[in-house]
């Protein structure tokens, strides 16, 4: 049992895990970056329903409706995290299949490539929903500036 590795297939395994790894690195910058967007929208959202109630019927109609953009940017920005986080995972199982490859003789290459392959959709997935989820942020912006221009007019 203890030469169940040799020293090349232990240098073979790491060289290989590098990359994934890599990407690791990259997925946690982007997790970082959703988790501090959701965190910012979530603070919005509570302090526009804390305050809401005080409005004037006007400005209660426009909170309102922030408050919806808000929604859809959480479950955007929820989703994301999600699928990224399953990305990551997967990766994770990439690097322990690239090792365990070594103590079965190259019986897993179809296995790896298909789990990277998933990794890859979900992140996809992920990036696609955190564009949308800023797309969310922007179109409440310009409408929010066109309403105010049309009522100074």
């Amino acid at each position: 049992m203890a030469n169940l590795f040799t020293v090349i297939d232990i240098g073979s395994a790491i060289q290989q895990a590098v990359a994934p790894v890599f990407l690791l690195t990259a997925i946690g910058g982007i997790l970082n970056v959703l988790a501090h967007r959701l965190s910012r929208v979530v603070d919005r959202a509570r302090h526009l329903e804390g305050e809401v109630g005080s409005y004037p019927a006007d400005r209660r109609r426009i909170a309102i409706d922030d408050l919806s953009v808000l929604a859809r940017r959480m479950a955007a920005a929820n989703w994301a995290i999600a699928l990224c986080t399953l990305a990551a995972l997967l990766v994770c199982l990439v690097v322990v299949l690239l090792f365990m490859e070594q103590l079965v003789k190259n019986q897993l290459d179809e296995a790896i490539a298909w789990v990277f392959i998933a990794a890859t959709l979900m992140l996809t997935g992920g990036l696609l929903l955190f564009l949308w989820e800023i797309q969310l942020a922007l179109r409440s912006v310009r409408v929010r500036a066109a309403d105010i221009l049309a009522e100074r007019r």
